[in-house]
C-alpha cells in the first residue's frame, strides 16, 4: 500500500515539473548550506589543530603579550620575556623542563631567489631531545641538527617539495644563504601538515642567535610539568612567578600567557562552533521558507484535485487513504529536496577540504558522513511530511459530491 503512495506521488510531481523544482528550492538550499558546513567546519577544526605543531597537548607555552608590531607569536612585545625568566621557571618544583623558543623573520637565498620566512632555534642539550619529540619530527632526508653542528640548518618539508617558491627542490648537502650568510643543508623534515613548521628553517640556537642578535630575549618558553595531571596547579605556578617578577599588582592585566595548545584548540574550536551555529540558523531560515513552499504547493494541488479525490473516495477511497496520498507526497518533495542538498553539500564539502589541503599542505581525509546524510535525509523527509499535513487533512476532508462538481 505504502509503494503505491509513493508511486502516485512521484508520477504526480512529475506531472507539475517546474513548480515541483521551485517548490524544492528552499529545502535544497537549506540541506546544502547545513551539509557543506558541518563537512567544512570539520575540515578547519583538523587543519587548525595541525597548525599548533606540538604532539603532547601536556605541555604549557608561556609568551609575553602586549603586541606593538607584526612577527611570529611573543615578538615585538613591550615587555618581553628573557632568558632570565626561562630559568626562574625551570626552578619551580612543579616544573620538570622549560625550553626557550625563538622564532625569527628573515630572507632565505637559494637558486637565484630570494623569500622571507621564519627561522626557528634548536636548542641544545636535553632540551634539543624534548624539542624534536614534541615537534614529532623525523627526516624525510639526512638527518637531525646536532649540539656540534655550526652553519648547517635543518629544513621543512615544502622546501624538499619545492612549495616555497624557489622553483628547485632543495635537498641535503646543498648550500643556503640566510641573511646573506652561508648554511649547508644537513637534512629535511617530513611532512607536518602546517604551514609554520612544513616552511620553517631550522638553526642551533647560537648560529639563530648571532644571526638576529636577539640577545635574551625570547618568544615564547615551553614548559613540561613534573605532574601531568595538575596542568592548572603549575600554570597558576608559572602566573604568581611572572606577576612578581613583571612587578603586576593583584586586579591588574596580566601582560602574558600561560596556555596548553589544547586550551588554545578548545578557544579556536569555540570560535568555529559559534560561526557553524550562526550559519546554520540561517540554514535553517531558507529551509523553514521551503516549507511554507511545500505548505502552499500542496494547498493548490488540493484545490486542483478535486474531482481526483472525489473520484477516490467514489470508488471506496477512505478519509486516510487521501491524506496518506497528499502526505506521502509532501513528503517525498521534501525528501528529494534534501537528496539533491546532500550531493551538492557533500561536493562543497569535498572541494573545500581538497582546497584546505592544497593551502596548507595538510592531509585531511575526504569521507562521507553517513550519521549527517541520514539524518538530512530523514530531516528533509520530515519537514516536508509535516508541512503536508494541514493540505492532506483538508483533501481528506473533501466531500465526494461536491469534489466530483468541481
Amino acid at each position: 500500500m505504502i509503494q503505491d503512495y509513493f508511486f502516485l506521488a512521484v508520477k504526480n510531481l512529475k506531472h507539475r515539473g517546474a513548480r515541483s523544482w521551485l517548490t524544492l528550492l528552499g529545502i535544497f538550499i537549506g540541506v546544502t548550506a547545513v551539509v557543506a558546513l558541518i563537512s567544512l567546519g570539520n575540515a578547519l577544526q583538523f587543519a587548525v589543530s595541525s597548525q599548533f605543531g606540538i604532539s603532547d597537548t601536556e605541555i604549557i607555552t608561556v609568551q609575553a603579550g602586549g603586541i606593538s608590531g607584526q612577527g611570529p607569536p611573543g615578538s615585538n612585545v613591550v615587555n618581553p620575556l628573557t632568558t632570565a625568566d626561562l630559568e626562574a621557571i625551570q626552578r619551580l618544583s612543579s616544573v620538570k623542563l622549560a625550553v626557550a623558543r625563538n622564532i625569527e623573520n628573515g630572507k632565505l637565498e637559494y637558486n637565484d631567489k630570494l623569500i622571507f620566512g621564519y627561522a626557528v632555534n634548536i636548542p641544545s642539550g636535553e632540551a634539543r631531545d624534548f624539542i624534536y619529540e614534541q615537534l614529532d619530527q623525523e627526516p624525510i632526508s639526512g638527518r637531525f641538527l646536532k649540539d656540534s653542528d655550526v652553519g648547517k640548518v635543518f629544513l621543512g618539508y615544502n622546501f624538499y617539495v619545492d612549495k616555497v617558491g624557489l622553483e628547485k627542490e632543495v635537498i641535503p648537502g646543498k648550500t643556503i644563504l640566510i641573511q646573506d650568510e652561508d648554511f649547508e643543508v644537513v637534512g629535511v623534515s617530513d611532512k607536518k601538515g602546517s604551514l609554520i613548521f612544513d616552511n620553517a628553517v631550522y638553526l642551533n640556537d647560537k648560529d639563530l642567535e648571532e644571526l638576529f642578535d636577539y640577545g635574551d630575549e625570547v618568544n615564547a618558553i615551553l614548559v613540561q610539568p613534573v605532574n601531568k595531571k595538575d596542568m592548572d596547579g603549575t600554570v597558576e605556578d608559572i602566573e604568581k612567578l611572572l606577576r612578581k617578577r613583571r612587578d603586576i599588582k593583584r586586579g591588574e592585566d596580566d601582560d602574558f600567557e600561560a596556555s596548553t595548545p589544547e586550551a588554545s584548540l578548545a578557544t579556536v574550536n569555540g570560535v568555529i562552533g559559534g560561526v557553524q551555529a550562526f550559519i546554520v540558523i540561517v540554514a535553517l531560515i531558507s529551509v523553514f521558507i521551503g516549507a511554507i513552499g511545500i505548505v502552499n504547493t500542496m494547498t493548490t494541488s488540493v484545490l486542483e484535485r478535486k474531482k481526483e479525490i472525489g473520484i477516490m473516495k467514489a470508488i471506496g477511497a477512505r478519509n486516510e487513504h487521501v491524506f496518506s496520498q497528499f502526505f506521502v507526497e509532501s513528503g517525498l518533495l521534501g525528501l528529494v529536496g534534501g537528496i539533491v542538498g546532500i550531493i551538492f553539500g557533500t561536493l562543497i564539502g569535498f572541494g573545500g577540504t581538497m582546497a584546505i589541503n592544497n593551502w596548507i599542505g595538510s592531509e585531511i581525509g575526504i569521507s562521507l558522513n553517513f550519521g549527517l546524510i541520514f539524518f538530512a535525509l530523514l530531516g528533509s523527509f520530515l519537514i516536508g511530511a509535516v508541512s503536508g499535513i494541514v493540505p492532506a487533512m483538508n483533501a481528506s476532508k473533501e466531500d465526494p459530491v461536491t469534489a466530483l462538481r468541481g
